[in-house]
């Protein structure tokens, strides 16, 4: 496999730093590619490469030494500036292409109380800036002392700290089941710094390929090398799943993209008690196209999900959905509804003197995934819906974004795939954990359509039909794809309430998890006629939100349409519709704080609003929350 840089030596001074075994090993990697570089060069240029060649294969530690204590002149002077520049570049190459972790164990988080996974987290980031900084004030050593430094020292912008500096705990803190103990012998990334402002290239850009339950256990023990492997214990909804990274080129991009998108679980001295209910690896080497699935283990009560080592599958989505997909069959078998949507709180509060409603804040508690718990307390003549979330973070097509929003994103993103024209995303933090992690009352359900047109003055949000009709919107789950699965751009594609993780009816109505299904129409039984109680006493709204997002490339909607709705041309579409519907939904979140305050009573000052948006990716969710956010004028916690 294509190394990694793995750094967990403790240097001060630019001499430990060059004699640490770190530096020696990434010298090594870097010379085998400039000596395999120059090779390819040769045939041009041979005498050139010859005496580069010469110098670069027999260059020792010991001249890199020389380089600092000697005064050199003239042929010597020549050799050391030969030597400085080829450091530089491997300083460089470092910086843009390799991909490095620097590692502290810190096993006192669990074993003391001195110690927690923040205080911990500090600590990681001091490590991060201080070897950046060494790094740099190095290489500046060795320019100045050869005479090549410009003068003036030009550190902003060239951050030399690792991808990942990561704190970690033994895995055997974690109760792992018997059965697959041999995974507790990787380590656990329990708090990390993570260099941002990256952009990383996989081999693919979409999905391709569906995450389906397995008849048989795919994890083979026989082939897990245990320091071959990053985990990371992650707090998806209420479920600690620990996902396994491999560390090979391909497969270890994923690490920072997900510390940007889940929380870690909480890691404390209760955490020595805890099973994890699900494991996830990506990137399993040896494992074959038959293996891409996830499997429930219940005799030792786990999911287990794996996406192999193929190139196929070299795409952050299949990291992302499978995590998710565990997330899911674990609420369905809980007798939760999971619900692929974005989901947010509107705190609207009232004025004092015209008693006007405004919406004074916007919290997300769900960018992409969350579920539905039932829940009645003593007070409560009717069962509720309180809504949950999964990310702390946005996995954001910037297709549809202004670029306003793509320059609030500088500097806080992980990004994949920015070459590729289309479909390119990033994974910026957009919500805390605390709001994920708590339940708020789910106020209005909508289906996102993302094709149909709309004319000016229409509305886009729509309530007033019956709840029997609304469902058939979810259970059609339709919607103009965008390519980033194997439906081609502009075509439809449908699934089950816009879930397709798991998928649970394929698109000609077979059921694919027969068990699963019965369980989740079962509950789906009970989250209708929930939903029908409350909408009823008022209490609830549903219906259909309109998008528009991909109805400039969807098939069905012809020019003449287009212009009739109040378009110039199908390319505006995808910045105006989310618009168009922000402001409906704008007027929607209003008139349903109006009412939730008459129950509440007239001298509560603000009430909270939670609306979720049922969807499949690129049918508005996020968008649409942007928008609301600049017609507002407020940041989105």
């Amino acid at each position: 496999m294509e190394s990694i840089l793995e750094i967990k030596d403790s240097c001060v001074t630019s001499e430990q730093l060059l004699r640490s075994y770190a530096f020696a090993r990434y010298l090594k990697i870097y010379k085998k590619e400039y000596l395999e570089e120059l090779e390819k060069k040769g045939e041009k240029h041979s005498e050139e490469a010859k005496q580069k060649m010469e110098l670069i294969a027999n260059l020792t530690l010991k001249d890199i030494f020389q380089v600092f204590e000697r005064e050199a002149k003239g042929a010597d002077l020549e050799k050391d500036r030969a030597i400085v520049r080829f450091l530089d570049g491997c300083y460089h190459h470092y910086r843009n292409k390799s991909f490095s972790r620097l590692v502290r164990m810190h096993n006192e988080i669990v074993t003391s109380s001195l110690e927690t996974q923040s205080s911990i987290k500090s600590k990681i980031s001091d490590k991060a800036e201080e070897l950046s900084e060494l790094i740099i004030l190095t290489r500046r050593k060795l320019l100045d002392k050869v005479g090549l430094g410009h003068g003036v020292s030009r550190s902003h912008g060239l951050d030399a700290s690792p991808n990942v500096t990561a704190g970690e705990i033994s895995g055997h803190f974690c109760n792992i089941p018997s059965t697959y103990s041999k995974i507790a012998y990787t380590n656990l990334t329990v708090t990390a710094d993570i260099k941002t402002g990256i952009h990383y290239d996989t081999s693919v850009n979409k999905r391709a390929y569906p995450f389906y339950e397995l008849e048989h256990n795919p994890l083979n023990l026989n082939n897990f090398i245990p320091e071959d492997w990053v985990a990371v214990p992650l707090k998806v909804g209420k479920w600690l799943i620990i996902t396994y990274i491999h560390k090979s080129r391909g497969s270890i991009e994923m690490e920072p993209g997900l510390l940007n998108l889940f929380p870690f679980y909480k890691v404390d001295k209760d955490f020595t008690s805890k099973k994890p209910d699900g494991i996830f690896f990506f990137g399993y080497p040896g494992a074959s196209k038959e293996d891409l699935g996830f499997y429930n283990d219940k005799e030792n009560d786990l999911l287990i999900g794996m996406v192999p080592d193929l190139p196929e599958y070299g795409y952050f989505g299949y990291c992302k959905k499978p995590i998710l997909t565990l997330h899911n069959v674990l609420a369905i078998l809980k007798g939760d509804f999971p619900l692929h949507c974005g989901c947010n709180r509107y705190v609207v509060g009232f004025d004092k003197e015209t008693d006007e409603p405004f919406i004074s804040d916007i919290y997300i508690k769900a960018d992409d995934m969350g579920k539905a718990e039932f829940y009645k307390n003593d007070k409560d003549k009717l069962k509720k819906l309180k809504f949950y979330g999964t990310e702390i973070g946005a996995f954001a097509c910037l297709d549809g974004f202004s670029e306003k929003a793509k320059m609030q994103m500088i500097g806080r993103e992980i990004g994949y795939n920015a070459s590729y024209g289309t479909n390119a995303r990033q994974i910026v933090p957009v919500a805390e954990e605390s709001e994920v992690s708590t339940g708020s009352n789910l106020d209005i359900l909508l289906y996102i359509n993302n094709y149909d047109l709309k004319k000016p003055g229409e509305t886009m949000v729509d309530t007033s039909m019956p709840v029997k009709d609304a469902i058939v919107h979810f259970h059609d789950g339709r919607r103009c794809a965008a390519g980033s699965t194997q439906t081609g751009r502009g075509g439809t594609e449908i699934s089950y309430w816009a879930n397709p993780f798991p998928l649970l009816k394929d698109n000609d109505g077979t059921i694919i998890h027969k068990n699963l299904y019965e369980k989740y129409t079962d509950t789906e039984e009970e989250l209708i006629s929930t939903i029908e109680k409350l909408v009823k006493t008022g209490d609830m709204e549903v219906g259909v939100a309109y998008s528009m997002l991909m109805a400039g490339v969807y098939e069905g909607n012809t020019d003449e349409k287009v212009i009739e709705c109040g378009f110039n041309n199908r390319e505006e579409i995808e910045q105006e519709g989310p618009i168009r519907l922000a402001e409906s939904l704008i007027v929607s979140v209003k008139e349903f704080a109006i009412k939730k305050r008459e129950k509440l009573g007239k001298n509560i000052r603000e009430v909270d609003v939670t609306v979720a948006m049922i969807g499949d990716s690129r049918t508005g969710k996020s968008e649409t929350a942007e928008k609301m956010e600049g017609i507002l004028n407020m940041n989105v916690a």
